[in-house]
């Protein structure tokens, strides 16, 4: 059986669940927490980073390349466009996801959630402020110019939808919610995606762990 090491909450370990949910493919989840100088973990994964995926003599770490592995090894209930153009816009918007949207996203979780509850630090909430005003809205308009009026990226559900959305999780469960009257198409996928049972699934495990309301 594969064997997910990582944890509830992170959006890159949120994708991997997904993906395995969603094509239906059983897997244990080793619980572990990113950058913990753990050495047994350290051997699997240099990096320290979550998550990382472990099938059979297969050790791999990076929530795209995971994924990636995952649609080749279980192709049924495609998470990738087949078309050649639209497999690289997909992949273009979850490295996109994966990287600056998940930087600004994750770092009002990170200040509202995480340092408050897990680090017992205050909140800096003039740094959250400059995220939510100054730098996401260049990149919230790049998206609503990218995305249908209605319904998914590429009609179905795909890596794209999932990989844009899941950061936007983290932030709402630190009190931010993408403006639907500024952002209608956007904020219209987040509901879209949220409403997919293996999402929402995840979602609910995830909250029970972090004893969200």
């Amino acid at each position: 059986m594969i064997k997910i090491h990582g944890v509830h909450g992170s959006p890159y370990v949120r994708k991997v669940f997904i993906s395995l949910d969603y094509k239906g493919v059983e897997f244990e989840l080793i619980p572990q927490m990113p950058f913990q100088h753990d050495p047994d973990y350290l051997k699997l994964n240099p990096l320290g980073k979550v998550p990382t995926l472990v099938d059979g003599q297969l050790v791999i770490g990076d929530s795209k390349v995971i994924c990636r592995y995952i649609e080749s090894r279980h192709p049924t209930r495609p998470l990738y466009p087949s078309e050649i153009e639209q497999r690289a816009l997909a992949e273009w918007f979850e490295d996109l996801g994966g990287g600056r949207v998940t930087e600004l996203a994750t770092g009002i979780f990170f200040q509202r959630y995480m340092r408050p509850n897990v680090l017992k630090q205050p909140t800096d909430e003039k740094l959250v402020t400059a995220i939510i005003e100054k730098q996401l809205p260049p990149m919230l308009d790049y998206l609503e110019s990218k995305i249908p009026d209605d319904g998914f990226i590429f009609g179905d559900f795909s890596m794209a939808d999932l990989a844009l959305v899941s950061p936007f999780v983290n932030a709402e469960y630190a009190g931010y919610k993408v403006d639907a009257n500024t952002w209608t198409k956007l904020s219209s996928l987040i509901d879209h995606v949220k409403r997919i049972p293996e999402v929402s699934n995840v979602l609910e495990k995830e909250q029970r762990a972090l004893k969200i309301a």
